[in-house]
């Protein structure tokens, strides 16, 4: 029989790439969704309005895993009501999903909801992990803080709960993260930002997508287990980071995305350059100046390991998966 998956907020660039996978995994994937009219990728589709329960909540009675990915951008000028809906597209979104999950009678096993690697303080000193990494206390940090204590505090004690702290996913394709910086680098204005000290935290899109398979585990063996039979991977739960395990400053980082792209020029952006674009173009700077050094101790002791560690290589790998489409 083919495991079964419930995908909220799997209508954007990341969700329809890890349906895709899924679904190419023989996996059913049903996708949740509050535009359901606009949906491009795999897997059935049913509407929700990430705040309430209603007859989505029977798509995971019975499901194998529900991977939450649902929350509005963050590449927006952080004004009140932007922050409002930042918070509440969040915390929403991971309570209700939990609060169906405490009413089903046969709930998903594991439940890997979204979080992010900004819930870390700005680090150039020293890598952040798990463990010791120190955690932030601006808005960003604050709205991560909030949206894992919402997945914790949920009463699904049959429910392996893990926080996904991802960095930013780069792949090929319009509407990922890469694709603002390819086109930058394309103009010529690929140069360091700021400073070019900040480090920058990524995760290849494979990776991710397989980190995501390696989180929710094999499927529960039947029977006495053979002694032959292969080891099974730790079984992970609580805030795990997922990034590349070599982040690197943002003046290395966009020396590889300008050669990936084949640009000879790069000019710099000092910090009012980029605060004035970011004002022209509603977003803010935290985005491009914010040091993310962060590490995946708790996947690495788990034994993942990643296909795309590099920034150089993954760089070329995504460009040449984009000149393939």
């Amino acid at each position: 029989m083919k495991r079964r998956m419930v995908l909220p907020g799997g209508n954007g660039y990341l969700g329809i790439r890890v349906a895709a996978w899924f679904a190419a995994r023989d996996w059913d994937v049903t996708v949740l969704s509050r535009r359901p009219d606009l949906r491009n990728g795999p897997g059935s589709l049913t509407a929700w309005d990430g705040h309430t329960l209603g007859p989505w909540a029977a798509a995971v009675d019975g499901a194998d895993a529900v991977v939450n990915l649902a929350g509005r951008t963050v590449n927006c000028r952080y004004t009140a009501a932007n922050r409002r809906e930042i918070y509440a597209s969040r915390l929403d979104s991971t309570r209700v999903v939990g609060q169906a999950i405490a009413a089903a009678a046969a709930p998903p096993p594991v439940w890997l909801n979204a979080a992010s690697a900004t819930i870390y303080r700005h680090a150039e000193d020293r890598p952040m992990d798990e463990r010791s990494g120190e955690l932030g206390s601006d808005f960003s940090s604050d709205v991560c803080k909030r949206w894992e204590a919402e997945l914790f505090a949920a009463a699904t004690p049959r429910t392996r709960r893990v926080a996904m702290r991802a960095a930013m996913v780069m792949g090929p394709g319009s509407g990922g993260v890469y694709e603002a910086f390819r086109r930058i680098a394309r103009l010529g204005l690929g140069g360091t930002l700021g400073r070019g000290t900040q480090y920058v935290s990524w995760v290849h899109l494979e990776d991710f997508c397989r980190a995501v398979e390696f989180l929710i585990g094999p499927p529960p063996r039947a029977g006495t287990t053979a002694p032959t039979a292969a080891p099974r991977p730790p079984v992970l739960d609580g805030a795990v980071n997922v990034a590349s395990p070599n982040p690197l400053a943002n003046r290395d980082f966009m020396r590889a995305v300008r050669n990936a792209v084949g640009a000879r020029l790069g000019l710099p952006a000092t910090r009012w350059m980029l605060e004035v674009g970011a004002a022209v173009l509603r977003t803010e700077t935290e985005l491009l100046l914010r040091s993310r050094r962060v590490v995946p101790t708790r996947l690495a002791e788990a034994g993942f390991t990643f296909a795309h560690p590099d920034w150089p290589a993954a760089a070329a790998d995504i460009e040449r998966q984009w000149g393939a489409k």
